[in-house]
C-alpha cells in the first residue's frame, strides 16, 4: 500500500469515525472532531509530539477571529431580542407590506432578524404573531410560517455574522464581505422560492391551525402591548445594518483605492469585522438597553448571558480548526489537493457535495459546514484561489448543510413542535423548504462561479 492510499484511507475512517461518534455514541461535535483529529494526525505517522503542536496552532489560529465576531454578534443580539427589536420589525414590515403580500413581510422580517438572532430564539420570538395572522385569517398555520422559517433559514446558513457562515469562513481565510455579498445574492431567490411561493403552495395541501391553547385574544393582547413598547423600526434597522454595510464597505473600497493612503487604511480598520461588530454592539448597548431605561448592570447581565450559547459554537468551530490543520499537516491536504488538481470536478460542487453528505448522515449542519470546510482548506492551499471564489465556497458548504434536514436536526423536531406537526408533514413542510433552500442557494454561486 503506497503512502498516498493510505493516508487517503485514514482520511476517510477518520470521517466515517467521526460521523459513528456524533451519530451512534451520541458524544459532542466538539470532543469529536477532536478525537477524529488525533486519530488521523495518529495513524498518518505523524510524531506524537507533532500531532499536539498541530492541535494547538489549529485551535488558536480558529479561534483568535471566530471567538471575537461571534461572541460580538451573540450580544448584539440578545440585546435586540431583549429589548423587542424583532417583533417590531415584524409587525412594521407587515403593516407596510398589507395584508395581501403578508408573506412577503414574514419572509423578509425573518431574513433581518436572524442575522443577528439565532434562529431557534428568533422563532420563539416571532411564532406568536404568526399564530395571531393564521387564527384572523382562518388559513393554514404554514401559509405564514413557512415564509418566515425560510428567511430565518436563509439568513443563519448564508450571512455572516451568524455563526455557520463565520466559522466557514474563518476555516477558509475567505474575506466576509464577498462572503455577505453571494451569501445576499444566493439567499433572496432561494428565500422567494422556499417561503412565500412554497408556502402558498403546500398551505393549500396541508392544513394546520394555531394551537387551540392560546386564544386569539391572548394573542392579540401580546403583540398590542408589544407594540406599545417596542423600539423604532428604523433605529432596528440600521443597527442590524450597519456592521453588514462596513464589512462591504470594506471589501468594495478595497479593491479600488490605492494601498497606503489613510482612506484605505481607515475604511479597512471600520470595516474589519472586529470593530464593525464593536461599534455596532456598543451602539446596540445604548440605543436598545440604556436609551430605554436599562441599567448597566442589566445591560451587563444580558450580555454575558449572551455568550453562553456562543460558547459552544465557538468551541466546535475551533475544533473544526484542529482537524483542518491536522489535515494539512499530515499529508492529506497535499493529496487531495493533487487529485483536484487532476479532477475536471468543479471545486464549488465538491464543496456542497461533501456538505451535503455530512449533512444528511448526521443531521447537525453546524458539523457539516465545520467538517467539509475542513477537508476542503487543505486543497485550497494546494491551488490559486482568489477572494471572491472563497467566497463562493462557504455558500456553497453552506447550501449543502441546509438540505434535507430530517429527523436527525434538532431543526426538525423544533419546527415539529412549535407547528403541531407529525413528522411526515414535517418531511413534507421543513426538509422540502430547507431542500429548495439549500439548492436555489448553490445553484446560485455555481452560476456566479463562472464568471469569478
Amino acid at each position: 500500500m503506497t503512502d498516498t492510499t493510505m493516508l487517503i484511507l485514514v482520511t476517510i475512517l477518520g470521517i466515517a469515525l467521526l460521523l459513528f461518534l456524533v451519530m451512534r455514541s451520541k458524544l459532542q461535535a466538539f470532543v469529536a472532531l477532536l478525537i477524529s483529529s488525533l486519530f488521523i494526525g495518529i495513524f498518518s505517522g505523524m510524531d506524537l509530539t507533532e500531532v499536539i503542536a498541530t492541535m494547538e496552532e489549529g485551535m488558536g489560529g480558529t479561534l483568535g477571529f471566530i471567538a471575537v465576531v461571534v461572541g460580538l454578534g451573540a450580544m448584539f443580539g440578545e440585546m435586540l431580542r431583549v429589548s423587542g427589536g424583532a417583533e417590531r420589525l415584524a409587525l412594521t414590515l407587515i403593516k407596510k407590506f398589507g395584508e395581501g403580500k403578508v408573506q412577503w413581510a414574514l419572509g423578509l422580517t425573518g431574513f433581518i432578524v436572524a442575522i443577528p438572532v439565532f434562529l431557534d430564539v428568533a422563532l420563539v420570538i416571532l411564532i406568536p404573531i404568526v399564530y395571531s395572522l393564521a387564527q384572523k385569517t382562518k388559513k393554514s398555520l404554514l401559509y405564514f410560517g413557512i415564509p418566515l422559517l425560510a428567511g430565518l433559514a436563509v439568513t443563519h446558513s448564508f450571512v455572516p455574522p451568524t455563526p455557520g457562515p463565520i466559522s466557514v469562513a474563518s476555516i477558509l481565510n475567505a474575506d466576509l464581505g464577498w462572503v455577505i455579498l453571494f451569501g445576499i445574492l444566493a439567499g433572496v431567490p432561494a428565500m422567494i422560492i422556499a417561503g412565500p411561493m412554497f408556502g402558498k403552495y403546500i398551505s393549500k395541501k396541508i392544513h394546520l391551525e394555531a394551537p387551540a391553547y392560546i386564544t386569539e385574544k391572548q394573542l392579540q393582547e401580546q403583540v398590542d402591548n408589544n407594540n406599545r413598547e417596542l423600539p423604532s423600526f428604523g433605529m432596528v434597522a440600521a443597527l442590524i445594518m450597519i456592521p453588514l454595510v462596513l464589512i462591504l464597505i470594506n471589501t468594495v473600497f478595497g479593491l479600488v483605492l490605492e494601498e497606503g493612503t489613510f482612506v484605505h487604511s481607515a475604511l479597512t480598520f471600520i470595516g474589519h469585522p472586529f470593530v464593525a461588530l464593536t461599534i455596532s454592539t456598543l451602539l446596540t448597548f445604548y440605543f436598545l438597553g440604556t436609551k430605554r431605561g436599562y441599567t448597566k448592570e442589566e445591560v451587563q447581565n444580558i450580555a454575558t448571558k449572551s455568550l453562553e450559547p456562543a460558547g459552544i459554537i465557538i468551541l466546535i468551530t475551533g475544533a473544526g480548526g484542529v482537524f483542518k490543520q491536522t489535515l494539512i499537516d499530515s499529508g492529506v491536504g497535499d493529496v487531495l489537493g493533487e487529485m483536484m488538481a487532476t479532477s475536471s470536478m468543479p471545486l464549488v460542487l465538491v464543496a456542497f457535495l461533501i456538505s451535503t453528505f455530512v449533512r444528511v448522515a448526521q443531521g447537525s449542519a453546524t458539523v457539516a459546514m465545520i467538517t467539509a470546510a475542513g477537508l476542503i482548506s487543505p486543497v485550497i492551499s494546494m491551488m490559486d484561489v482568489s477572494q471572491p471564489m472563497l467566497g463562493l465556497l462557504v455558500i456553497s458548504i453552506a447550501s449543502g448543510a441546509t438540505v434535507f434536514s430530517h429527523v436527525n436536526d434538532s431543526g426538525f423536531w423544533l419546527v415539529n413542535r412549535f407547528f403541531g406537526m407529525n413528522e411526515k408533514q414535517t418531511l413534507k413542510t421543513w426538509t422540502v423548504m430547507e431542500t429548495i433552500i439549500g439548492l436555489v442557494g448553490f445553484l446560485v454561486v455555481f452560476a456566479i462561479s463562472f464568471f469569478v
